[in-house]
């Protein structure tokens, strides 16, 4: 029976859900005591003791593998799509098959993103917080039709988000340099960001992280951004510059924010983020629905069971 070390906290809140499938397949799934990611020092004690790892937003790094490979390590799979935690160069080199499950959440996560775009719009998060604390307030909120969405990444998520938004009587632009024309609906498509974003009354951001998308909200986008314009961040926490957003918001410039991830997560309690309360937060939490978590789950179990067989 193989060892197999699960750090992905939406598949340890249904780990039982997976014994008997993973055992079938010849593996013994252990959870890892984590709220979000352990550190790698901790991966590096951990690692070695296991053949496998289903890995979350944990640090992946060349000094872990490394561990992992100079004991029992022999296979890992990233759960979900987000790849930029891992290092995919060192497990080449280690010659550690490893994989991710691109293509597991699109919807999950477009839904929430439209989510975020009806609260941010009509204040609904804002509205619950103050009649909880006994007031009843009735603020104006921003009507959706005719309005021009900004949409950066047309991969799954962006492509589920679109879909989502073609009922909603809006124009969609959509921020992709590897999409030349989509004839899907009717929208513009613009090849190079940040063209445009001075129409664009909301921003919503589904890529994925690398060098060229780090930090792609800075200063310098901002100044180019619409008056008044709405933040919705439902792909990686530092595709955005989060000193620059604050700033932002404090100025005016940025009107709310909803933000499902963030450079440093969880949160910090010292971040000024906390004490904005136009401003809308998840956990990294919009892919983690029941069906979706079984989804990619039953899929890296599957994907690691191969890996560990290959290799007998």
């Amino acid at each position: 029976m193989y060892r197999v070390l699960v750090t992905c906290p939406p598949m340890l809140g249904l780990i039982e859900e997976f014994d008997c499938l993973a055992q079938a397949k010849g593996l013994q799934l252990i959870p890892a005591e984590t709220a979000q990611i352990l550190s790698e020092n901790e991966l590096i004690d951990l690692l070695p003791d296991y053949d496998g790892w289903i890995i979350g937003d944990d640090p992946a790094t060349l000094k872990v593998f490394e561990a992992g490979k100079v004991g029992k390590l022999r296979a890992a799979v990233k759960w979900g799509v987000g790849t930029d935690n891992v290092d995919f160069q060192a497990c080449e080199r280690l010659k550690i098959p490893i994989a991710n499950t691109p293509n597991m959440f699109g919807g999950e996560v477009a839904d929430n993103a439209v989510g975020y775009l009806v609260g941010l719009a009509r204040e609904t998060f804002f509205i619950d917080r103050e009649i909880r604390a006994g007031a009843w307030p009735k603020p104006p909120g921003m009507s959706i039709s005719g309005k021009h969405i900004g949409v950066v990444g047309y991969g799954d998520i962006g492509r589920s988000t679109v879909k989502r938004l073609s009922g909603f009587d809006v124009l969609v632009s959509v921020y992709d340099p590897a999409v030349e024309r989509i004839d899907d609906y009717e929208f513009a498509t613009l090849e190079i960001y940040p063209e445009g974003l001075d129409k664009v009354d909301f921003l919503i951001f589904t890529c994925s992280l690398n060098e060229l998308s780090f930090h792609m909200l800075n200063v310098e986008v901002i100044a180019q951004l619409k008056d008044q314009v709405r933040i919705i961040n439902v792909a990686r926490g530092p595709l955005i510059d989060e000193a620059a957003l604050v700033a932002g918001l404090r100025s005016g410039k940025i009107a709310s924010a909803a933000l499902d991830v963030f450079e440093e997560e969880p949160l910090p309690l010292e971040s000024p983020l906390r004490q904005m309360p136009q401003c809308i937060f998840g956990s990294h939490n919009s892919s983690n629905t029941r069906e979706g978590v079984m989804r990619a789950s039953i899929k890296a179990i599957n994907m690691l069971a191969e890996f560990l067989d290959a290799k007998k």
